[in-house]
Order: C-alpha cells, then sequence, then structure tokens
C-alpha cells in the first residue's frame, strides 16, 4: 500500500492511497482513526462493515467512523486508488449528523462523484481551489444526501460580509506568504467550515482561488514593472514551485510569465494572436 499525504493541516487531513493487491491476496484489516470519506479513483474492492459486504468501484465512496473495524478484499480484479479525507469529530459534530457516517458505503452519485473529481484535481495540482476546501464541500455534501437534508440558503448578514471583506484584505496583503485555510479562518475568528461557506457565499470564490489569483495578480504587476528574474518574483509572491507558478499564470493570462513581460514592454503581437487564436476556437 503506497500512501501519500496531499495535505495535513487544521481539522482535515487529505491522504492519497494505492493498493496494489489482487485476487487471491489475504484480506486485511483496516481502522480508520477518524471519520474519513474516500473517493475511488481507479479500481475496485470489497468491504466487510457491521455485517454487510460492499463492492467499491470507481466513483464510490468509502465512509469510515473512529474505531471501527473493515476488512478489505481483492476478489475480483486488482489495484485500487482511493482520495481520503479524515475530519477531526469536533468538524464532524459542526457539520451534524454524525450518525451517517456509520453506513461504510457511497454508492457512485454525481453530485458526490464531481466533488470528488474536484478534490482529485486540486490533489494533482491542476485546480486553483484547495484540497481541504473540496474535503469540507464533499462532507457536507454527503451529510445532506444522506440524511435527505435541505439547508436554507439564507442571504449572509451584515456582520459575515464584514468579515468576509475583511478576511480577503488580510489574505491579500499576506499572499506571499503560506496561508492555509485554517489559518485565515482563525484569523476571522470563525470555524474553517463556517470560514468557507461565508467567504464563498459572500465574494463569489473560495478562500484558496482569491489567495492563488491575489499572487498572481502581484505577480503580474512585478512582471510588467521589474526586471527581477521570474524565479525570483514566483517565490516573492508567494508560490513554492516555479513550474506551479509558470503553469497557473499561463492558465490564467493565456502567455507564459516571460510572454507576459515581453508584451507589457510593448510587443503587442503576443495578445493579438492569442485573441486572434481564442477567435478562430
Amino acid at each position: 500500500m503506497a500512501v501519500t499525504t496531499v495535505f495535513d493541516g487544521g481539522p482535515i487531513t487529505v491522504v492519497d492511497y494505492r493498493c496494489e493487491a489482487r485476487p487471491g491476496d489475504t484480506p486485511f484489516v483496516e481502522w480508520h482513526e477518524a471519520f474519513t470519506i474516500s473517493y475511488v479513483r481507479a479500481g475496485s474492492f470489497g468491504y466487510r462493515f457491521r455485517g454487510d459486504a460492499f463492492e467499491l468501484v470507481a466513483g464510490s465512496f468509502l465512509i469510515g467512523h473512529p474505531a471501527d473495524e473493515y476488512m478489505c478484499t481483492h476478489d475480483h480484479v486488482g489495484g485500487d486508488r482511493c482520495l481520503s479525507f479524515a475530519l477531526d469529530p469536533a468538524l464532524v459534530d459542526e457539520i451534524g449528523a454524525s450518525a451517517t457516517w456509520h453506513i461504510g458505503y457511497v454508492a457512485p452519485r454525481p453530485d458526490l462523484m464531481v466533488l470528488g473529481e474536484l478534490g482529485r484535481s486540486s490533489a494533482d495540482g491542476q485546480s486553483a481551489i484547495g484540497v481541504d476546501e473540496v474535503g469540507l464541500m464533499l462532507a457536507r455534501r454527503f451529510v445532506d444526501a444522506v440524511s435527505g437534508r435541505e439547508r436554507s440558503n439564507r442571504a449572509p448578514s451584515a456582520v459575515d460580509r464584514r468579515r468576509a471583506v475583511e478576511s480577503a484584505l488580510w489574505i491579500d496583503a499576506h499572499s506571499h506568504r503560506a496561508i492555509g485555510l485554517d489559518d485565515a479562518a482563525r484569523h476571522a475568528g470563525l470555524s474553517p467550515f463556517h470560514f468557507l461557506r461565508i467567504f464563498s457565499d459572500v465574494l463569489g470564490v473560495t478562500p484558496h482561488q482569491y489567495l492563488v489569483r491575489s499572487r498572481l495578480r502581484h505577480a503580474a504587476r512585478l512582471l510588467a514593472d521589474e526586471e527581477r528574474a521570474v524565479t525570483d518574483i514566483a517565490f516573492d509572491v508567494g508560490f513554492a514551485d516555479l513550474s506551479n507558478f509558470v503553469r497557473t499564470f499561463h492558465r490564467a493570462a493565456g502567455v507564459s510569465p516571460r510572454g507576459f513581460r515581453n508584451a507589457a514592454r510593448g510587443d503587442r503581437k503576443i495578445f493579438q494572436d492569442r485573441l486572434a487564436a481564442d477567435c478562430v476556437r
């Protein structure tokens, strides 16, 4: 079993599991140390839990409850890969309906699978939404779907709006630092669960999306105004990896950071070619 921790901070941990077990291998027992919701990214495996047996395939969700025993089997095919979100008990209490975490399994369903794929994209570095944010969205949607609970679409209060705006200004001012959802929520005086909901409802983006876009905005200004190396600018605005910065900037601007700098110096053909390409599509 190959285990890779994707995110570890605050009330949620995200782990990528890659299992190579095959038919004929001895079944093994697992215990979950936290409330978990695991998205089956690929492959298949069986689970035995409280007298029930489940067959999970790509798109299914394994639901884990602390201290419960689970037997994992591979009777039909070999290998699987799961993205697992582990939540602290206090966070599960906040979301509510903790009894739903005893069901063990959720069959593939569109509203959960799209969030599972969003989590996969985020874990693979292809999305501007934080993987911990996706985990909170997924947990909330799972509880609502399984419990049949409907949440009210209450408009944000004046206090919530002020908190969201002040938090956005704080994130922008400190975007060169490593800021996690837990950090921003603590600054706002809210739990991560409620902070994510309020921030997204008021501003239309998640905190991590806003953080990445703030870094891109600062980078664009520096690329246009200064002669520093692209690598130095990437690190100065908060990107820990140059390739990630180049990829993210290109996706946002349609040109590389160096191409953007050349355009800012007067090479209009760069953006003209980009606009022409967009018109052809």
